[in-house]
């Protein structure tokens, strides 16, 4: 298999392709070759890394990421109660959970689920840890829940504005200032602390916000006894520095430091497709595909990040990329169907004018995009399956979920 993931391509470009469009197809292979990544990191670290169920929580593959069924991933992290469920009934492992807040009723129900709670604010550490500890009294006594604070180092390495949980603005983790009006009392009960602030980004990010946090949040050191350092670390991407990873987990780990690390994207980066096809091609100041798949509803960071995933084609039957505009002979602009005027995926070439019924092959599509899918318009969502290697050494697809008008219906009233 190739780095870039192109293995299941024939198959889903294919006119004759059992893979419907349009389609969400997990890749087996690069699913595995992350997990084997992720794991020599564990192993070289001590650090312990957990799924990040908001970046991808397809669960139909938990088995191949979970330690539970022979993976390397030691549990999941969630933010909502429903994420902490489906890690402890589908994932198994440790179950961490965050938000910005939380309500009385969702603690009630997180005491039950979850392994690690980590609290936003002193504020609401204040009025949960009577729940908490009720819990570890009760019921979770064999097994009593460990609580942390999440912290802001007001360190920002470059990340979007709209991603950026250390700008003047966030309303995410604490700020020393408010640390040191803690008392002892006020922290009595915490053991972990908890930082995010890194997208997309390298090792050497880390190091610099490791810094910044030392620095910041020194003085609490001493009374920890685990560190989450969040996520954003794109270790699976290539090139990435994964020595200065697994070295600056390891030298923290070496302090006396439980380590948690907690990967989104990493996990199921270059994972997945997003199969479409050309539904039309209309002028407007250039030419538009309008494709059976739509920017809004289906892979919708494309207009909030905002970015322009690859495109591959079929080139005389030839797995091929798609070029920049200018690159190739036939420039257009690639379109959603729904009726948002914005419904925009961007601007591409092509080595041949795009035809009716041709399909389209978005890559990078397993993170973020399948969790943040919508029916806006009763636009239905994309089928889910899974591209996998046969015995013959080819590939074969297996269908795992469709969906229809009930979908649809039954998220409103």
């Amino acid at each position: 298999m190739t780095n870039n993931g192109q293995s299941c391509l024939p198959l889903l470009l294919s006119q004759a392709s059992p893979v419907p469009s349009p389609c969400f197809v997990l890749d087996e292979e690069r699913l595995l070759a992350n997990a084997a990544m992720l794991d020599a990191v564990e192993r070289k670290s001590g650090a312990k890394i957990l799924l990040a169920l908001k970046g991808f929580a397809a669960w139909s593959v938990f088995p191949l990421l979970s330690r539970a069924h022979g993976g390397p991933l030691w549990g999941t992290c969630a933010s909502s109660v429903d994420e902490a469920r489906l890690g402890r009934e589908e994932f198994g492992g440790e179950v961490h959970a965050f938000a910005a807040a939380w309500s009385m009723e969702e603690m009630r129900e997180l005491v039950c689920l979850c392994d690690h709670i980590t609290f936003n604010s002193i504020n609401q550490w204040r009025q949960f840890r009577p729940v908490i500890e009720a819990a570890n009294a009760g019921p979770r006594a064999g097994n009593p829940i460990k609580c942390g604070l999440r912290v802001n180092p007001e360190h920002s390495e470059g990340a979007p504005a709209i991603y950026n949980p250390c700008s003047p603005q966030s309303r995410l983790g604490i700020r020393q200032s408010a640390m040191e009006t803690a008392t002892d009392h006020d922290l009595a009960g915490i053991t972990g602390l908890h930082f995010h602030t890194l997208c997309e980004q390298d090792a050497d990010a880390l190091v610099r916000t490791l810094a910044a946090f030392e620095k910041k949040f020194t003085a609490w050191l001493p009374r920890m006894q685990w560190l989450n350092f969040g996520g954003g670390h794109h270790i699976t991407r290539p090139g990435y520095d994964v020595d200065l990873l697994w070295r600056t987990l390891g030298n923290w780990r070496q302090r006396g430091f439980e380590i948690y690390i907690e990967p989104g994207e990493a996990v199921a980066l270059n994972a997945g497709w997003l199969v479409a096809t050309v539904l039309d091609v209309v002028q407007a100041d250039m030419p538009v595909a309008i494709l059976d798949v739509s920017a809004a509803c289906h892979m919708p960071d494309v207009l909030e990040m905002p970015y322009t995933p690859q495109v591959w084609y079929a080139d005389g039957g030839i797995p091929a990329l798609a070029g920049e505009p200018g690159q190739k002979v036939w420039n257009c602009r690639l379109a959603g169907k729904s009726c948002l005027a914005g419904d925009s995926i961007g601007e591409y070439s092509f080595a041949s004018p795009l035809g009716i019924g041709q399909r389209l092959v978005f890559a990078d599509m397993a993170i973020y995009s399948m969790v943040k899918t919508t029916t806006f318009n009763g636009l239905r969502l994309p089928p889910i399956g899974i591209c996998a290697k046969d015995a013959n050494n080819g590939h074969k697809f297996r269908l795992v979920r469709s969906f229809g008008h009930d979908d649809f219906k039954n998220r409103l009233s």
